[in-house]
């Protein structure tokens, strides 16, 4: 294609969204990019890395679309990436009404995806091993739970990210308080119980083309974000992770991906999480967007957000593995006000006493 690319980014001032434009800005060609958000202050990050920025108003608001679609036109945007799992179902199910191209996982995987419950059955349907899961609803659901799993078990929201509504429950009293804590703020989630995995928390980054596994990796997280201010110690956003290879895990990984779209096509960004005896199993899928640490990989020598790209506008792509695509044992380090850092295994330059 003759000219610089257009990309448009949907929350462009998130951490995700700015991950992914920091690693578009790292390519080998240069991109006209429009990042737009809900959130003016957010915007203001961008500064530097887009050529154009604007508000939006959310996904959910009646004329979301007609107002990306006034800015598709205004600025010449070939390609949307849309970051926020909402919006990749908002674009996902209007596709056709979008005046530019996506790169998305069909309507029914993106359904199926943003779905854990509906994941899980196909999952196990396909002898995945898949944590038992039920929904609560009323105080008995709560106790049929503690009888089927046992104590802890883990309660959360069935639609969401980073550990949406979650918590560990070790006694029918939270149950009951945390689902009614979060009715009183007149969230209305279906929430969902499921066995409670004890082992490694790992992530696994994919991309795919008609069924065909692109490239991966997969990354363990070590520490989280703030895990104090969560109740249940963990946000799924880690400031500590580090690369991994396993047959075990890249295997998990795939196997649940083809189990519910055998043309997998797009981003499909694997969570599993391993048993006490250190076996993987899958717990979501997100589907279309990229996990927030999508730079890690692109500083470490892998752009997938590129990748990504290029499959987007039919052209050739760079050479990269289809599993293990980085050396295992890479550190990402990062925390608010403090600059991200790579480091291998092996090269901490601290002393201890």
């Amino acid at each position: 294609m003759i000219g610089t690319k257009r990309i448009m980014v949907t929350g462009a001032g998130g951490p995700a969204g700015i991950n992914f434009i920091k690693s578009l800005r790292r390519a080998t060609e240069t991109f006209r990019i429009t990042g737009i958000d809900i959130n003016q202050y957010h915007l203001e990050w961008l500064n530097k890395l887009c050529e154009e920025r604007y508000i939006v108003p959310e996904y959910t608001a009646p004329n979301y679309l007609d107002k990306l679609n006034e800015l598709i036109r205004k600025t010449k945007t070939e390609l949307v990436h849309p970051q926020p799992d909402g919006e990749v179902a908002v674009l996902s199910e209007n596709r056709e009404k979008v005046e530019a191209m996506l790169y998305l996982p069909s309507k029914e995987t993106v359904r199926i995806c943003q779905d854990k419950f509906e994941s899980g059955k196909i999952w196990k349907a396909a002898g995945l091993p898949v944590a038992d899961t039920m929904f609560i609803e009323t105080e008995e659901d709560m106790l049929r739970a503690a009888e089927t799993f046992g104590y802890p078990y883990w309660l959360r929201a069935s639609k969401g990210f980073s550990s949406r509504g979650s918590t560990l429950v070790t006694n029918i009293d939270t149950a009951k308080h945390w689902i009614g804590y979060w009715r009183s703020r007149g969230c209305e989630w279906k929430f969902i119980a499921q066995e409670y995995l004890p082992g490694d928390n790992i992530a696994f980054q994919s991309i795919w083309k008609d069924g065909e596994l692109v490239t991966s990796q997969a990354r363990k997280r070590l520490e989280y974000i703030y895990p104090y201010l969560a109740p249940s110690g963990c946000t799924n956003t880690p400031i500590v992770a580090v690369t991994i290879h396993r047959d075990d895990v890249n295997k998990m990984a795939t196997d649940a991906v083809l189990s519910i779209d055998r043309h997998a096509t797009g981003i499909f960004c694997v969570d599993l999480k391993c048993d006490k005896k250190n076996n993987p199993w899958p717990t979501e899928i997100n589907a279309g967007r990229f996990f927030t640490t999508s730079y890690f990989f692109t500083r470490a020598g892998v752009n997938m957000p590129y990748i990504y790209a290029k499959l987007a506008f039919g052209e050739s792509i760079p050479k990269a593995r289809q599993y293990n695509a980085l050396p295992e044992g890479l550190h990402w380090i990062r925390h608010i006000d403090a600059p991200a850092v790579l480091v291998r295994e092996g090269k901490f330059k601290c002393s201890t006493i």
